[in-house]
């Protein structure tokens, strides 16, 4: 997982960099009167609640005007600068490959930290400045990390994990703040347990406890205002690939998809999930709908999303033996495969290697042994695919 790498390397760094520089204004007298947090603003939630549902549902523009109402009422404060940088990360989230979104994402993100670093220079106790500066950098991290930007992704994680532990100790803040906590604990563990190599770095640093991360994660799922659904991203993707729990990321993606009906993401999830507990019609009527969304040009439906529900609706259609329609899906995931650059994955590899099986049942032996050496071609020699491939060529004397 990307992320796991991703943590890796801000947990080395903070390690090979730590020297005990101060953190702004530890030294500084700070004032015991405690703060009225705009986080905690419960009118202001009800206010932008619409704004919210409205980018995870992808309706930006209903969105960002109502980021842009709060910009204009707190100019100074993150807040609205962190939210308009959030639109343009689910903008990004449905096609990692494509870029046309980061720059506007990142100068969300850098408005944020900069609005926050002032209100963090006034009090150096503000957990809520902390909170902004350690979400920001993350964010920054969680991109950076994806362009394979490797010490831009360290230095933002670094400074992540510091404002982190700096927006610690707040009771009423901790729904929004133990989202770090979470993923930290989680994934400190993770690493070692799936990177032996790892193990003794990994000493080096606080013990975690995936147990609890998943347990932190599940409350702010809960709980929180501005940090549930993205727990709820983590969590469902835990459940589905770490934890083997399918069903409970089913009852998640299905939750999201019911909510935010116009969000691709969530919608390809819960066909996912659809398919991996064995609810075949269901997942080929939820890819249908995908495929359909793709044709009209609905925001944020584009190949990627295309090769999953492809792939979802030819494996239905071959199961029922109608075979015209599982050639007709299976090839629909190869063009979309090709589309996104994205040769080397499950979906494209086996959709060629049941279109060679297919063709050979029909005794097209030509047609066959060009799709299996296409598998050939783009899976890693040790892959399942490329095994199943070369079997089937040598038993069929193709």
């Amino acid at each position: 997982m990307k992320i796991a790498t991703y943590l890796f390397i801000i947990l080395l760094l903070v390690f090979q960099e730590a020297d005990g520089r101060q953190l702004p204004g530890d030294s500084a007298e700070v004032s015991s009167e405690k703060p009225e947090y705009l986080l905690l603003d419960k009118s202001l939630q009800f206010r932008i609640t619409e704004a919210i549902n409205s980018m995870y549902d992808f309706d930006f523009e209903t969105a960002e005007r109502g980021f842009a109402v709060m910009r204009y009422s707190y100019p100074e404060h993150p807040l609205p600068y962190f939210l308009m940088g959030l639109a343009q990360w689910w903008k990004i989230v449905p096609d990692m490959e494509n870029k046309k979104n980061d720059k506007i994402f990142l100068r969300f993100m850098e408005e944020t930290i900069a609005k926050a670093e002032v209100m963090l220079e006034e009090d150096p106790e503000n957990k809520e400045a902390a909170f902004f500066l350690a979400a920001a950098y993350g964010f920054k991290g969680r991109l950076l990390s994806e362009r394979d930007s490797w010490t831009a992704t360290a230095i933002a994680g670094k400074n992540a994990l510091k404002y982190m532990e700096l927006s610690k100790g707040e009771e009423e803040l901790s729904p929004e703040l133990l989202l770090g906590d979470a993923l930290f604990n989680y994934f400190s563990v993770w690493i070692p347990e799936n990177y032996p190599l790892m193990k003794p770095v990994m000493a080096l640093f606080p013990k975690g406890d995936k147990a609890l991360g998943l347990m932190q994660l599940e409350e702010v799922a809960k709980n929180a205002f501005y940090a549930r659904v993205e727990a709820q991203y983590f969590l469902f993707r835990l459940y589905a690939s770490e934890e083997k729990r399918p069903y409970d990321a089913l009852q998640i993606t299905e939750y999201l998809h019911e909510k935010y009906p116009n969000n691709p993401y969530f919608h390809r999830f819960y066909a996912r999930q659809l398919y991996a507990v064995g609810r075949g019609a269901q997942a080929k009527d939820t890819s249908l709908d995908i495929l359909q969304r793709i044709e009209d040009q609905q925001l944020g439906y584009e190949a990627n999303s295309g090769r999953y529900a492809s792939f979802f609706a030819a494996q239905y259609y071959d199961r029922i033996n109608d075979v015209v329609n599982a050639k007709k899906y299976y090839q629909k995931t190869v063009s979309f495969g090709e589309e996104s650059e994205s040769q080397e994955s499950g979906y494209y590899l086996y959709a060629l290697l049941h279109l060679g099986k297919i063709a050979a049942s029909e005794g097209k032996d030509k047609e066959a042994k060009a799709y299996l050496k296409m598998v050939k071609k783009y899976a890693k020699r040790k892959h399942p695919a490329h095994q199943e491939a070369r079997d089937f060529l040598k038993k069929n004397k193709l």
